[in-house]
């Protein structure tokens, strides 16, 4: 039997979106061309332009879908899940593609043609509704703005995982967010639940291997 007409287009386009992130982290933005994706995804060009009207549209669908590749890991709340995401996030970035290209598109933005800060926005957004519910269930020292820590994690984990890929290609990664959270979590979480976070790197590994 045929495939639907509009099964086939998603199948399409998510082989294209595949395709693109395997080459913007080979290759980086100005590396990539609409040309070396369609062959990487084994459509036609036009195909590639149906979906996406230039490799700009392409690249911000990669870099805004990172949450794709850690959420659905996560069965927490609070702040260990807050904990949780980026201990996935720091295993994930050694594994999967998709959010390696995302992160590497983000990062290099700097030497683009585009400016959008919509993936980091995005990850705010995700870290100050766990903190939020932290909040909400007493876990949060009285000091601690749900928002503006937020905004300190984003931030902090970005530079995390520039200086790992620099010094080690991010193979110590997990490592360093774990020791990031260590000293973190005594300083925002009030005692009684400091003590319960869970956050090392073979937590990082269970959460990871959860099938999505």
């Amino acid at each position: 039997m045929p495939e639907p007409r509009q099964d086939r287009a998603i199948r399409t386009r998510e082989e294209i979106i595949r395709a693109a992130a395997e080459v913007f982290d080979e290759r980086g933005y100005n590396g990539a061309s609409m040309r070396e994706i369609m062959k990487r995804a084994r459509v036609t060009l036009g195909a590639v332009y149906f979906h996406f009207p230039n490799k700009e549209a392409i690249a911000r669908e990669v870099m805004n879908s990172q949450p794709d590749s850690v959420l659905p890991h996560l069965t927490s709340r609070g702040l260990q899940q807050a904990v949780d995401i980026t201990l996935v996030w720091s295993r994930q970035l050694q594994n999967d593609v998709a959010l390696r290209a995302g992160v590497r598109l983000a990062v290099e933005q700097s030497g683009l043609d585009f400016r959008d800060t919509s993936s980091y926005e995005g990850w705010e957004k995700i870290f100050e509704e766990c903190l939020l519910v932290a909040h909400e269930r007493g876990e949060l020292r009285d000091h601690v703005s749900p928002s503006t820590m937020a905004g300190f994690l984003v931030g902090a984990c970005t530079g995390v995982q520039l200086y790992s890929e620099l010094l080690y290609r991010r193979s110590d990664l997990t490592q360093r967010t774990v020791t990031m959270w260590e000293l973190l979590v005594p300083g925002v979480a009030v005692a009684e639940v400091a003590g319960q976070i869970k956050v090392s790197v073979r937590r990082a590994d269970a959460l990871a291997a959860i099938s999505t």
